[in-house]
């Protein structure tokens, strides 16, 4: 008998309780969509506009019942709910997504993208509606991309100007394989640590620094304990939009043409909510007397070349597709 998590049994119980008190026609389909994120998030607000968008192509038939904050559980487990079907659908980062679906593992090489233009001529091309694709098998159809932003390296106490500056230095990241063989080519000690420790673990020299994007910089007030935030910009890894196959097949075909249109024009409108919000952090940032340095990128990226070279020879199959973006 298989065993089933008793989180995972709450939070049936709760979408069971949820799904018994919505007093909508029996005719229409309610979309469950689970999220880690805050509600002033500008991912967030991107899904308001999805939420709006299918709501008002489909006149109502089509409805969405929004579950943020991490009501649903971590991103792990609600991708886990959309497979087994109890949640329709859930906005992931692209590395958490890559331990289910291989492919997006090519989107958190680091200075993979020249720039915001080229990330997104790329991701809303063939070769970002292709990886969106690949999750199918995993019953995870991706739908479309959020600006997550550029992650750039936070510290404490010692400025990072160059590479050789995070010699020496204990450097939060992601349980990410690509993450930690990042800092660790550049000189700095990766260590796997998780973002609600993150505070304390600064605050007391467990770590040094770590790296994200300004919303996130702000908004998990790190920018109070941290005295320098380099822009150095290694990886711009975007959230994805994922509805889960079980749900996908049960719609009608004018049905998926609505939730593709309203996942692609809410996509559009949160690009503008992400600048809003990068340019407020900067502005709460500086405010406190965080010193914001702009490195010369190149450094960077040319001691981070090792770990793209380390991932083609691990996955010789998706080195065509890596050649692809960079020649865009």
């Amino acid at each position: 008998m298989r065993y089933i998590p008793l989180k995972t049994i709450a939070v049936l119980l709760m979408l069971l309780t949820s799904m018994s008190s919505c007093k909508e026609e029996t005719s229409n389909k309610v979309l469950y969509l689970g999220h880690t994120l805050p509600q002033s998030h500008p991912v967030h607000k991107g899904i308001l506009e999805f939420q709006k968008a299918l709501e008002a192509k489909s006149k109502g038939t089509l409805k969405v019942k929004i579950f943020p904050d991490a009501q649903l559980g971590s991103e792990r487990e609600v991708l886990e709910l959309l497979q087994i079907g109890s949640v329709a659908a859930t906005k992931v980062s692209a590395a958490t997504l890559s331990n289910f679906v291989p492919e997006y593992h090519i989107l958190g090489i680091p200075y993979l993208f020249r720039d915001k233009q080229h990330q997104f001529d790329v991701l809303e091309g063939d070769v970002g509606k292709s990886i969106l694709e690949k999750g199918s098998k995993f019953w995870l159809r991706g739908l479309c991309y959020y600006d997550a932003g550029s992650r750039s390296f936070y510290t404490s106490e010692k400025a990072i100007r160059t590479p050789e500056d995070l010699k020496g230095l204990k450097i939060r990241v992601m349980n990410n394989q690509m993450a930690i063989n990042m800092v660790n080519s550049m000189g700095g000690s990766a260590t796997p640590l998780a973002y609600g420790e993150l505070y304390t673990a600064i605050q007391q020299g467990v770590v040094d620094g770590a790296e994200n994007n300004p919303p996130s910089f702000v908004s998990s007030n790190h920018y109070e304990i941290s005295k320098y935030y380099t822009l150095d910009q290694h990886s711009s890894v975007p959230d994805v939009l994922l509805i889960g196959t079980k749900f996908w097949n049960k719609l009608s075909d004018q049905e998926k043409i609505w939730v593709q249109e309203a996942a692609d024009e809410s996509a559009q409108a949160q690009k503008k909510f992400w600048n809003d919000s990068v340019e407020e952090s900067m502005r709460v940032a500086k405010a406190a007397g965080v010193e914001i340095i702009i490195p010369e990128k190149s450094l960077f990226a040319e001691k981070s070349k090792s770990v793209v070279e380390d991932f083609v020879k691990e996955f010789p199959e998706m080195a065509p597709i890596v050649t692809q973006i960079k020649n865009n």
